[in-house]
């Protein structure tokens, strides 16, 4: 064979091994290479460098009703290391969707979950995705946002948003990374929340996790 038609094969090829080593590979390790572009596209937006555990997700969830409720929303899916636990969790009556910033989690998300509902768009925008589907306020918010690396006017229009779409006795849950929650931004939203929320607890620490993570659950 020519050295050209070898070329051509080569680029022929390459493509289609991409594909079978792609559908060859474990999901785990799909979701770590899509969070990674994800970060790699936008930082700020993500936050991580890979997706979380199923321990912090059960620690997430903890205690939730989320079979007996009306609503649940999920700010910030990313490739919905949180929103599969929740989707085996919920009633058939329950209302479920979510909001994500970035379009091609959002299209992960929809091929990984067919008939979820997620929206391209920040979660600022709760109250009108809220009202789109009839609903007036939620049970439970599930936020996987980068709260510490985000700009203050966002973090204060989308808690803003969060507090306006809550119930009483709602319930929220976030959580930070051990080793940033001492960053200026980190700290002051941990003093919004205790300011904005009649309870607040924190987890022990979610070592089953990388990085470390620790959980603030929060009732209206």
């Amino acid at each position: 064979m020519s050295s050209s038609a070898l070329k051509e094969r080569s680029r022929g090829d390459g493509p289609r091994r991409r594909d079978g080593l792609w559908r060859n590979m474990k999901p785990r390790m799909k979701e770590q290479l899509r969070f990674l572009g994800g970060f790699l596209r936008g930082p700020t937006q993500v936050g991580a460098i890979g997706p979380s555990s199923p321990a912090l997700a059960a620690e997430m969830i903890r205690g939730f009703d989320l079979a007996g409720c009306d609503t649940v929303v999920e700010l910030g899916p990313g490739t919905g290391a949180f929103t599969g636990p929740i989707l085996q969790s919920i009633g058939r009556q329950t209302t479920f969707f979510a909001l994500e910033l970035d379009a091609k989690f959002v299209k992960a998300l929809q091929t990984r979950f067919p008939g979820v509902v997620v929206y391209n768009a920040s979660a600022e925008r709760l109250q009108e995705h809220l009202s789109l589907l009839g609903k007036q306020a939620v049970d439970y918010i599930v936020s996987g946002l980068p709260w510490a690396s985000l700009p203050m006017a966002v973090q204060d229009g989308v808690m803003a948003a969060i507090l306006d779409s809550m119930r009483a006795g709602a319930q929220f849950t976030t959580f930070q990374y051990v080793h940033a929650r001492w960053l200026p931004n980190a700290v002051r939203f941990q003093k919004r929340l205790r300011r904005s929320f009649a309870r607040v607890e924190l987890s022990e620490v979610v070592w089953r996790n990388f990085p470390p993570a620790v959980v603030y659950r929060c009732t209206r």
